[in-house]
């Protein structure tokens, strides 16, 4: 059978159609009368809308989607393979654990998309004969394409990318850890502050590509192509500035500690400027009232309850910390990077250091990209030039006032109150 005799297997949809396929697939999710799995196999639904509808387990076989609105959708599961997706919008759709074998996905807007676990292998086409039972559409193995699609914020951790061809495409900020990205062509992509820690880069072609402050940590880099690539800034196993192994680092932060307890009269503070800190693992629960670290590397530290008020913690960075229900009260992270980090419960209110005196949390410029904030104390914080893309606020305390120099593309949650 030919690829021509295939095409013609395709059926057109109107949206009425679809939206009537739509409407009994989540009645079949509710488990109510009239429902029925939506099947979309070999139909053409380019330029027509799938916005926000939940779609979870649909089947999309070779269908054609290009030019969609699927912004918002949920298609968790789901199988698209070979699917046609170019140029469609897929802003903040959700693709857990999708099978995207063989799908173009060239030109696509996948900006904050939530790919997990997604497949995006190499995948061949065929349909059933009664004289062969089994012939290729296309003789080819179909290899999933994604050049110059904008990933921007979304994640790809742990999906199936190896032999994807991506050139040029747009990974900005996002996470891609532990991603199979094997003899992938990533020719001349951007994909600054990509979080790649534990990913699969065997053989991955990078010539021209930019992976400015990106995380390599743990990443497995045999035989890569990375000719006139841009790597500056990257974060690797190889500590940072000072390694905290060589400092007695014990024994400084029970000194804190004790001048911390004492108000000064015992012990002394320490400071841990330009060190990379990884080594330490957790330092969850310690008293670091008024620490400097400026410029220090924390990145996924356990910092869960950790005491930080007054701290200098500028240009220092966060990524990926846990610092859920910490105590940041008039910190100072001035260009401080966080992007990923669980401040989940975390205080960054005002510090009171005197009579009607207060000390407010100083995040200016700070990159806060896919932060969780949900609970969090933000009153007063300085946020002037900060970029909170895509992080989640949540029933957090804040001023909307706070909000009116950031950048603040994609915001989820709804706040708890304002003042």
């Amino acid at each position: 059978m030919s690829a021509t005799a295939g095409e013609k297997r395709y059926t057109k949809l109107t949206q009425v159609q679809v939206d009537q396929i739509c409407t009994k697939h989540e009645r079949f999710w509710a488990a109510k009368p009239g429902g029925a799995r939506a099947v979309f196999a070999w139909c053409d639904l380019s330029g027509l809308s799938l916005r926000g509808r939940v779609l979870m387990d649909a089947d999309f076989t070779a269908a054609i989607l290009t030019d969609c609105d699927m912004a918002g959708v949920v298609l968790d599961k789901s199988n698209l393979f070979c699917a046609d997706m170019q140029l469609a919008n897929l802003t903040g759709a959700s693709l857990k654990r999708v099978d995207l074998r063989g799908a173009c996905l060239r030109g696509a807007n996948l900006s904050g998309c939530d790919l997990y676990e997604a497949d995006l292998r190499e995948g061949a086409l065929a349909l059933p004969d009664k004289q062969t039972g089994l012939s290729y559409v296309e003789i080819s193995m179909r290899t999933s394409e994604a050049s110059y699609a904008n990933l921007r914020g979304a994640n790809l951790e742990r999906s199936k990318l190896s032999g994807i061809q991506a050139m040029k495409a747009d990974f900005t900020d996002a996470v891609m850890k532990q991603c199979k990205l094997v003899r992938a062509n990533l020719k001349q992509a951007i994909m600054n502050n990509v979080d790649l820690a534990g990913a699969d880069l065997s053989g991955a072609d990078l010539s021209g590509a930019s992976l400015k402050d990106a995380v390599l940590i743990k990443a497995k880099t045999d035989q890569w192509r990375v000719d006139q690539t841009d790597l500056s800034g990257v974060l690797t196993d190889k500590p940072v500035g000072t390694d905290v192994k060589q400092m007695p680092y014990g024994e400084m932060l029970h000194e804190h500690a004790k001048w911390v307890d004492t108000m000064g009269k015992a012990g002394k503070p320490s400071t841990f400027d330009n060190a990379d800190l990884r080594a330490l693992g957790s330092i969850r629960g310690l008293n670091l009232t008024a620490l400097s670290a400026k410029g220090a590397v924390f990145y996924g530290l356990d910092m869960r309850g950790v005491q930080l008020q007054g701290a200098h913690l500028e240009e220092a960075d966060l990524r990926n910390c846990d610092l859920r229900g910490s105590d940041l009260r008039g910190v100072r992270m001035h260009k401080a990077r966080l992007d990923g980090a669980n401040l989940e419960g975390a205080n960054l209110g005002p510090l009171v250091i005197g009579d009607n005196r207060l000390l407010p949390a100083d995040l200016r410029e700070a990159k806060l990209r896919n932060v969780n904030f949900t609970d969090a104390q933000l009153k007063h914080v300085k946020l002037d030039g900060a970029d909170l893309s895509r992080a989640n606020l949540e029933n957090a305390s804040m001023n909307l006032a706070q909000l009116e120099h950031v950048t603040c593309v994609g915001l989820r949650g709804q706040l708890a109150s304002t003042f």
